[in-house]
């Protein structure tokens, strides 16, 4: 099907795609429609996107993929994966990351065929997209220029977290995005010579949507009409279209307090070891790092009850010393001994490295980790618990539930379509939400903006770059996101009046004059006109520090505190450091104060407290 030797070389190991792909295997490999699918984790929506890549590598050798992933575990993932498989012989494609950990200089990035990247890191190169990055010559954004403009297709993992914290980051991503595709596609029709240019293609991966239709429009997708065309790329599966069947326990807990609860749900842990995954792996979800000790303990001390201590071991004994001895954590070296491993970010990559080598040979049965696993390394597990649903927020300062889509991502790690026929997911939660997650865990909520949220950030940022230079250019870039299709279809959610054409021209003029007011108030930017007589024509321009705050991806009000900050400690010190000299001046009489000068040398100054 792929009619191309190199590329099937990729796929040797198994002898045809699944159900999914092979729906979309057309659209992907035959067309360069947008993409938005919809499917349960393990339904294979990697291979999709690797389909996506494979049509742009093949009708434009020279363009660049840009693979968003929401978390830095699932870029090293899938970085790792795509090094070993594209990297190699006989594509010999170049796969780089880009994160807040790496640097690569301009070279490397214009000769990568893939980059893989976390949303931040995107969103601040794109910045960079018209190659005016003004003084900044050392920022991260002025790197952007130079390629940008060579990427062919965007894919976006995991986009249904647009409703959640970050959401606003992948928003602004895929808006810009499609402005650029349009600016460009405008510069070709005024007599650009590149006559192979196609805009970015965008794929979206996703589980299962409440609203898939208002995710499809915003990424370029045809959903009105009935004809041939309408609805083309958008792909929306029922849970129950998983590959592997999976079989799902819901377990209700007494008790109001976080702790004593987590510790009733270790024996039923163990209970349910013994009755669904006696031999086979399994993977216990937990909320920390304090909660993965605790709970592989008490599993060493239920199966040391039943007189079979080394019942998860699934190795000899002399060859499980000596990997202990190569480990630095002393909990991990313990719980290890008795085949339960523990995966959390406090331990050392190495030590993390040995623990899923161990559970992918079979040589421990149990592996217990924080919730990020779910999202980052792909391990196989024929049983899933997922020990509480909660977990501490720093933020707030109190204990908050997951994401249903986090609760689905880690039942997705059980009955991974290579490894097993079934999986079983045992989710354990406090009585009260029993019938909660009962009811809606397969009937996904709609996903909603959180732009507002960052309103004045990706506001300024645009304005930097020059995509804004006036009121009603502000409106027009918030026409291309989803929160002004979200505004549309549930306005009172968002404050406005209703779904009528004036009342949403109405929020968003105002909206537009509320962050442009925040934004002048904290030096960001300069206004043609006062706030009170603005208008649709009226012109903004950026300043020093709304430069600042786009090109060092700071927040909006930062710029401006840390001037003022500065200003205040040279004041400070130097108010300091003239009550010090005037007390020696007053302490000596051979001196006359009037001709006196102090030389002050730095390492004489004294720490001061501000």
């Amino acid at each position: 099907a792929l009619q191309e030797p190199n590329y099937e070389h990729l796929y040797s190991k198994f002898p045809t795609f699944n159900p999914i792909q092979t729906q979309l295997f057309h659209v992907l490999y035959h067309t360069d429609t947008p993409v938005l699918l919809g499917a349960p984790t393990g339904s294979g929506k990697t291979i999709v996107a690797e389909l996506g890549l494979l049509r742009m590598k093949r009708v434009n050798p020279r363009a660049k993929c840009v693979y968003i992933a929401p978390l830095k575990s699932l870029a090293r993932e899938r970085l790792k994966e795509w090094k070993s498989r594209l990297g190699a012989a006989p594509l010999n494609w170049s796969v780089l990351e880009l994160s807040g950990d790496t640097r690569h200089d301009s070279r490397a990035l214009n000769k990568a065929d893939v980059l893989v990247c976390t949303p931040e890191k995107w969103d601040l190169i794109t910045r960079g997209w018209r190659g005016n990055s003004n003084d900044f010559a050392e920022s991260p954004a002025s790197t952007g220029k130079k390629f940008i403009r060579e990427v062919g297709l965007l894919i976006i993992d995991e986009i249904h977290l647009l409703g959640e914290e970050r959401g606003a980051v992948l928003e602004a991503i895929v808006s810009r995005t499609r402005l650029i595709s349009k600016f460009i596609e405008q510069e070709k029709g005024k007599g650009s010579e590149d006559d192979k240019f196609e805009a970015t293609r965008i794929i979206g991966l996703s589980t299962a949507l409440a609203n898939p239709y208002d995710l499809a429009d915003w990424i370029g997708i045809n959903v009105d009409g009935h004809n041939v065309d309408a609805k083309r790329g958008l792909y929306n599966f029922r849970p129950s279209v998983r590959p592997i069947p999976m079989e799902v326990h819901i377990q209700g807990f007494p008790g109001r307090h976080y702790c004593p609860r987590m510790a009733t749900m270790n024996k039923p842990c163990y209970a349910a070891i013994k009755e669904h995954s006696a031999k086979k792996p399994v993977i216990i979800f937990v909320a920390s790092r304090r909660q993965t000790r605790l709970t592989a303990l008490d599993l060493i001390s239920y199966a040391a009850g039943d007189e079979n201590p080394s019942a998860f071991l699934g190795c000899p004994d002399a060859y499980v010393e000596s990997i202990t001895s190569t480990i630095t954590d002393a909990s991990l070296r313990h719980t290890l001994s008795f085949g339960i491993g523990l995966h959390h970010a406090g331990l050392t990559s190495s030590d993390r490295e040995t623990v899923e080598k161990m559970f992918l040979n079979g040589d421990i049965q149990v592996l217990v980790a924080t919730a990020t696993l779910a999202w980052g390394v792909n391990l196989p597990a024929h049983l899933v618990i997922v020990k509480g649903t909660e977990f501490f927020d720093g933020k707030t300062h109190r204990y908050v539930d997951y994401p249903v889509t986090d609760v689905l991502q880690m039942m997705g790690r059980a009955g991974r379509p290579q490894f097993d026929t079934e999986g079983i997911a045992v989710v354990m939660v406090a009585e009260g939400k029993k019938i909660f997650y009962k009811k809606f865990l397969y009937e996904p909520f709609p996903v909603e903006s959180c732009l507002g949220e960052r309103m004045m950030e990706n506001i300024n940022a645009e304005i930097a770059i020059g995509t804004i230079n006036s009121i009603v250019e502000a409106v027009g870039y918030l026409s291309w996101t989803f929160f002004a299709r979200r505004v549309k279809m549930n306005p009172s959610f968002y404050g406005a009046n209703s779904d009528s054409e004036e009342d949403v021209e109405d929020f968003f003029f105002q909206t537009v004059k509320n962050t442009m007011k925040a934004l002048g108030d904290n030096g960001c930017v300069r206004l043609e006109d006062d706030l009170e007589k603005i208008e649709d024509n009226s012109a903004v321009t950026t300043t020093v520090l709304g430069l600042a705050a786009s090109n060092y991806y700071l927040q909006y009000r930062t710029p401006l505190q840390m001037r003022e900050g500065a200003r205040e400690v040279r004041n400070a010190i130097s108010r300091m450091l003239e009550a010090n000299e005037a007390q020696k001046v007053s302490a000596d009489e051979k001196y006359d104060a009037s001709s006196f000068t102090p030389v002050i040398k730095p390492k004489q100054l004294q720490p001061y407290e501000v």
